[in-house]
């Protein structure tokens, strides 16, 4: 057992029981910090030196919300680096907020990581409203739908309201347009009154440009390495034991403070670290015990492009110990499958073949050659427990990185969108929705800010237009200031209660409860699956049993009917799904309701469907 991180004090505003308030902050580039209070009235308190550059200070009789600054070397006024509120913004002055809340989810301990289920969404564009709050009333919906858990795109402080949440600037801030600590408060309360858990994206790949006060204050980054957004946060140079501190106590914070059920860390490849102890592994351990502590299931999951299964190794073994991993292969399957992409990075996926590598391995590209890279590419996933890759057919890069934010409604036929449904929530690994896609929502979901600095907003736009130029297309790309852009990405519920969009709804809703209800596919295990090609056909055949149950779906991505012969455990085989029924808008099948297999069996799969058996 790892022994529990040791770390200075809690960084920031702190309320003590009995009342005043402790500031501390890491600030070794400052030869003198004093705490600047703005309320009840304006003064100025020198902060007293306690060793390895940090400074504390604690106030008496403060009032909860009371705005600060420090101000460094006696010219300079910034927000506190670990602020828990930015009521006025990313400039103006922080805010000391109280910890209390009367939180009504004291027997809530956690989901296992195999009944993770995840609904992901960006708070700003699933509500007219934009806010926690206003997330809440969909609560029982989602819960109706079979979802398990949430997972809310970044909330850390960032420029303005308009942001998809990657130019936070104070992490340990909750984005004041969201409804600050409160609103996220109650928002993560309702979600586990309704057995939901609730998954925090952070960034600790790097800092967003607007608002960064961070080096001011210490050695926060390096330029021993650089990132695609600028310098690298400091994991491995002179004082980097403070910055992963910083990090790390953020991790807890959400975990202690907000009751959050796992951490979504965001593009892990940028992490630099070349240390004997990587970050990533000190981060997953401090983080699993913390959960320990707390008598929660808590959990890790990270974003990577490296297809690299060490993340989710144990460290005993040369890993990181990460609970799980987002797995792109089988999402870039699927699109070079159903859409015939083959620009960027799906120059590497040939459709049909690689959906069935991904269900047999988890990564299609597991160390062969990557055309799109000029290079090998990735290392073998088979012996990793497939529930640790977290898969999807949509999500906001995949959707929002294309020039205009098409979603594959948009790109696919119905009957394809039912089996691009299925391959995901069928699959032996973690499934994950993004938020709409339920219901074929047709709003876009494009790339928004809402940056104050004119050159900086040109950089992105600049920026924006050469990522899209890899990719051959040929358009303008939204704006990505205009507010305009965000509006249009907003959902429309409204659209779930009728026609196409409810039949979709109400598959998806069949997808998961028989996910849920099928011991085979419930409980994942490579050793229990046989996935086959049923040549010369686009058709592919997954059986997965259990101790007493067996799940037999058939899969085929023909535009015609398919004659296939499979081999078949001999009994009576019952139909559970078809997608080409008339019930989810299909164009009918001929499948029978029941198999009655002497070993073998002839079958007729309708086009682009999805149909599942069991016995």
């Amino acid at each position: 057992m790892p022994e529990h991180p040791t770390y200075p004090p809690t960084l920031g505003a702190q309320f003590q029981e009995d009342g005043r308030c402790r500031f501390l902050v890491w600030a070794p580039n400052a030869e003198k910090l004093e705490l600047k209070l703005l309320e009840p009235q304006e003064r100025l308190l020198p902060m007293q030196p306690c060793g390895r550059g940090y400074y504390e200070l604690t106030v008496d009789e403060l009032a909860p919300g009371a705005r600060y600054f420090y101000r460094i070397d006696g010219d300079r006024d910034r927000p506190d680096p670990a602020s828990r509120l930015q009521p006025d913004g990313v400039h103006q002055a922080s805010a000391a907020v109280t910890s209390n809340f009367n939180w009504t989810d004291g027997d809530w301990r956690g989901i296992p990581l195999h009944q993770f289920i995840t609904y992901e969404m960006h708070v700003g564009t699933f509500s007219a409203e934009g806010t926690f709050e206003a997330v809440i009333p969909h609560l029982d919906e989602l819960h109706d739908l079979g979802v398990t858990a949430i997972e809310l795109m970044p909330c850390a402080q960032f420029p303005g309201g308009r942001n998809w949440g990657y130019d936070g600037v104070h992490p340990f801030a909750v984005q004041n347009t969201y409804g600050g600590p409160d609103g996220l408060k109650r928002l993560v309360d309702a979600a586990h009154s309704r057995g939901l858990a609730v998954i925090m994206d952070v960034v600790y790949n790097h800092i967003g440009p607007e608002g960064n006060y961070l080096a001011e204050f210490g050695h926060y980054f390096t330029d021993r390495h650089h990132t695609p957004w600028g310098r690298a946060i400091n994991f491995d140079d002179r004082d980097s034991d403070e910055v992963r501190r910083f990090f790390i106590e953020n991790a807890l914070y959400w975990i202690d403070e907000f009751h959050i059920d796992a951490l979504r860390l965001d593009a892990v490849h940028a992490i630099f670290d070349f240390t004997a102890r990587p970050f990533l592994q000190e981060l997953a351990d401090a983080v699993r015990l913390e959960g320990e502590r707390l008598n929660r299931r808590v959990y890790t999951i990270a974003e990577s492009s490296l297809a690299d299964s060490r993340l989710i190794m144990p460290k005993e073994t040369g890993g990181c110990g990460i609970d799980g991993q987002w797995c792109d292969d089988l999402h870039h399957a699927i699109r070079t499958e159903l859409t015939d992409e083959q620009s960027g990075y799906y120059a590497d996926y040939t459709g049909f073949d690689d959906i069935c590598k991904a269900y047999r391995d988890g990564f299609v590209q597991d160390g062969g050659y990557s055309r799109y890279r000029g290079r090998r590419h990735g290392n073998s996933a088979r012996h990793v427990d497939p529930i640790k890759l977290v898969v999807c057919s949509q999500n906001h890069d995949q959707v929002g990185n294309r020039l205009m934010g098409e979603r594959l409604t948009e790109l696919a036929s119905f009957e394809k969108l039912k089996l691009a449904a299925a391959l995901v929530i069928l699959s032996p690994c973690q499934p994950m929705l993004f938020m709409g896609e339920e219901y074929a929502e047709s709003a876009p979901f494009q790339f928004f800010i809402s940056h104050t600095d004119p050159d900086l907003v040109e950089a992105v736009r600049r920026g924006r237009k050469e990522e899209f130029a890899r990719f051959e297309w040929q358009q303008e790309p939204p704006d990505p200031q205009d507010e305009a852009t965000f509006q249009r990405c907003k959902l429309d519920h409204a659209l779930k209660n009728g026609g196409r969009h409810r039949v979709l709804f109400e598959y998806y809703q069949e997808l998961i409860k028989l996910r849920k209800a099928e011991p085979a596919l419930a409980f994942p295990d490579r050793a229990r699956m046989e996935v086959s090609e049923l040549k010369p056909h686009r058709a592919m055949a997954v059986r997965r049993w259990s101790a007493r149950r067996e799940v037999l779906t058939l899969f085929h991505f023909g535009s015609e009917t398919a004659e296939v012969a499979i081999n078949l455990p001999e009994g009576a085989w019952n139909k559970a799904l078809d997608s080409a029924d008339a019930r989810w808008n299909g164009p009918g099948s001929s499948l029978p309701d029941q198999i009655e297999s002497s070993g073998t069996a002839t079958l007729s799969l309708p086009p682009d469907s999805v149909t599942t058996y069991n016995r």
